[in-house]
């Protein structure tokens, strides 16, 4: 109950809203289903707090798996006190432990430990009380030809050893010298010697200095990544005068002579000791800090990448485009399975016959949309299809293929595709990406969509477990239709693992579609635990029974249908009612487990069943006037569409196969704190152009509207 106290006391909840959550993720329930079907039991907390609580119990219980981890060291070591015990079970974070245990810590022999074995231990308190006596006269106690202290020199040096590993292992020393790098400290990086050439791309940082509490995170990941690849030497320190005198205020009791040698090892004890610690601690907290916001960014990139607008069920012809190798071509149905494939040349004096195997293509299809690649060829590709004798009802659309390119070579791609080459899977993957961006992407490792920044410097493990949240809650926030999502889409449908979800498309061929949400449980391993997690989530379109095409959960189904029951109405016939949906008293319907926030859902997805939240899709064109970088003018107004956000600023795509950058700076008439306040991944953006460096292929975008 300590963490749950812990918990609720600092994010501000009650604690029965922590224990629920608490116990609900014990029993294995995820946390889409617990921010959407477990309302009454969290008071309503959303996914973030969910997501918030999770991660903050994980934290605690690491926290106490080490404590438990130093008191069975402290014990075998018989160095376990009471009050060392008690320092140990009251500190709530890993700083203030680690602090407790520095002085116990087991170590390799320091200059300390040598003097202590020399005996000089006793002489290190006499310093430190900082008497009248003269300390060159008490050393002479301790010169001693066997324990090889020579001279009156090698007892004070000794001792001053002792000193200053004291000072060290000080907690509260340590918590202020702490506080004072973290917030004065300044971050500097300067160029190594003979790497100005290889470490070019670093320029910027090769003699750089901010206050390091202020430095944005992707300086400050840009400064580690350079100091990773040996072209910068970075430190963190504060003034070294400010760290000495607050460490003097504590130890420095008057002007004796002990005093002056407890000076000497003050400056000795913070430079060979507690500045490198408390630095090394410092850049991984700064790290640590820099790493969250870059995950953040790359999140909520990641989420509106996957929940782009999708054209819908849409016959579509998908277009690879390449010059010397020619344009791949195919056809996929509405579901986007694969009809057909051809090539075509349309670059090469060949364009006639391309243009009949196109039309032929489009009408033997009854082709509804065109996805043509954004990458070599593209735009020349757009141009050749937009010349073409097509109805005008057909959208032609630009795709980004970097998902496709990573798809096509993949593993899944070549299970789904035995038969076909990489420039086959390449193009169905960009004509399913337009039909529903979010079904092909699930395909990818989140990390290999590149929408944001830094990611290969930042904590892996972090990562990898913010960019799966993100998925899994975009994947439940849309819904899955049961009977044609791909096993990787299925796989992150609450509840549901690969292993299910295998079994779920085997199911479904071996036996035909789901009819109804009940034959969930005929497949192997899908129990009433992963049926309760996923079956709210879960679609069937097809089925019989009205309610398992919408998000309503199959627990409640009783209560839907005594509502119909008292309207007078057959389900079918109240959903989508508005109207009569309007009327139902839903207090009157409230029990023991069913409270009005799941009755407020319950009506919300009547009104509207099984609707998707994503935007509605709108077709983009790049300017017709410019494919090239060299067709750029500065003062130049252009339609472009956002690729990715970054804390700096945004890339966006103007097509012509380099994203120009629109700066922090030059996003709005005002300041702009953050990038995400202006715009959005996928978003689309009228953007001026300011300059065009040709040599290193630089745009610089503006946004602003003056």
């Amino acid at each position: 109950m300590k963490i749950i106290d812990s918990i609720s006391l600092e994010m501000n909840l009650k604690k029965s809203q922590v224990l629920a959550v608490s116990q609900l993720l014990e029993k294995g329930a995820t946390i889409p289903f617990i921010a959407r079907y477990r309302k009454e039991k969290t008071g309503s907390l959303d996914e973030v707090a969910i997501g918030a609580i999770r991660d903050k119990i994980e934290q605690l219980n690491a926290l106490n798996l080490r404590k438990e981890a130093i008191l069975k060291s402290l014990k075998e070591r018989d160095l376990l006190t009471q009050t060392l015990l008690t320092d140990i079970q009251n500190a709530d974070s890993m700083i203030d432990l680690e602090d407790f245990y520095e002085k116990y810590r087991p170590k390799k022999t320091t200059r300390a430990q040598m003097a202590k074995e020399k005996g000089l231990e006793p002489f290190a308190i006499f310093l430190l009380n900082q008497s009248d006596h003269d300390p060159l006269v008490e050393a002479e106690k301790y010169i001693s030809l066997e324990k090889k202290v020579e001279s009156v020199e090698d007892a004070l040096s000794g001792t001053r050893d002792i000193v200053a590993e004291i000072i060290n292992e000080d907690v509260e020393i340590r918590a202020h010298v702490r506080h004072l790098f973290l917030n004065t400290a300044q971050i500097r990086s300067r160029v190594k010697k003979g790497k100005q050439e290889d470490g070019i791309k670093f320029k910027d940082y090769f003699d750089w200095s901010e206050k390091a509490c202020m430095a944005p995170s992707h300086r400050i990941l840009a400064m580690l990544r350079g100091q990773k690849e040996s072209t910068l030497s970075v430190n963190v320190l504060p003034e070294e005068i400010t760290a000495l005198s607050l460490i003097e205020s504590r130890y420095i009791k008057n002007q004796s002579r002990s005093a002056l040698q407890v000076l000497t090892a003050i400056k000795d004890s913070y430079k060979r000791l507690l500045s490198k610690s408390i630095e090394k601690e410092t850049i991984h907290q700064l790290k640590s800090l820099a790493d969250d916001t870059a995950i953040g960014i790359f999140a909520g990139n990641l989420k509106e990448l996957l929940l782009s607008a999708p054209l819908g069920q849409k016959r579509i012809l998908a277009i690879d485009p390449g010059f010397r190798t020619g344009c791949k071509v195919v056809c996929l149905d509405a579901q986007g399975q694969l009809l057909n494939h051809d090539l075509i040349f349309p670059h090469f004096n060949t364009d006639e016959k391309a243009k009949k195997i196109i039309l032929n293509l489009v009408k033997t299809y009854h082709m509804e949309a065109i996805a043509i690649g954004n990458g070599t060829a593209g735009r020349e590709t757009e141009a050749f299809v937009k010349g073409l004798d097509l109805d005008k009802n057909i959208h032609i659309v630009m795709v980004d293929e970097s998902g496709a390119s990573i798809y096509s070579a993949s593993k899944v791609a070549r299970e789904e595709f035995p038969d076909h080459d990489i420039t086959v899977r390449g193009a169905v993957s960009i004509g399913r990406g337009l039909l529903d961006p979010l079904a092909e992407l699930v395909k990818l490792d989140p990390k290999s969509i590149g929408v944001g920044q830094y990611q290969h410097d930042v904590d892996q493990k972090l990562l990898r477990k913010s960019l799966d949240d993100v998925v899994e809650s975009c994947v439940n926030k849309v819904g899955v239709e049961a009977n044609t999502a791909s096993r990787e889409l299925l796989s992150q449908v609450s509840g549901i693992n690969d292993t299910i979800a295998a079994n779920m498309v085997r199911f479904r061929n071996e036996n035909g579609p789901f009819r109804s949400k009940k034959d969930f449980l005929k497949v192997p391993r899908l129990g009433p635990k992963a049926f309760e997690q996923a079956a709210g989530f879960l679609r069937i379109h097809n089925s019989n029974f009205p309610l398992d095409r919408s998000g309503i959960h199959p627990e409640s189904y009783p209560v839907v249908e005594k509502m119909a029951r008292n309207a007078g109405f057959d389900i079918k016939d109240l959903m989508g009612n508005a109207l009569e949906i309007k009327r139902i008293s839903l207090g009157s319907y409230v029990t023991d487990t069913i409270g009005m926030p799941t009755l407020k859902d319950i009506v919300k997805e009547l009104a509207n069943p099984g609707r998707d939240p994503r935007k509605e899709f709108q077709a983009f064109s790049f300017d017709d006037t410019i494919h090239e970088i060299k067709d750029l003018v500065p003062g130049m107004k252009v339609p472009g569409i956002v690729t990715n956000v970054t804390a700096f600023g945004a890339f966006v795509d103007i097509g012509v196969h380099q994203d120009g950058l629109v700066h922090i700076s030059q996003m709005a008439d005002r300041f702009v704190k953050d990038p995400n306040e202006i715009v959005t991944v996928r978003q689309t953006i009228i953007v001026t152009i300011l300059e065009v460096d040709m040599k290193r292929k630089r745009i610089s975008l503006s946004m602003k509207e003056k």
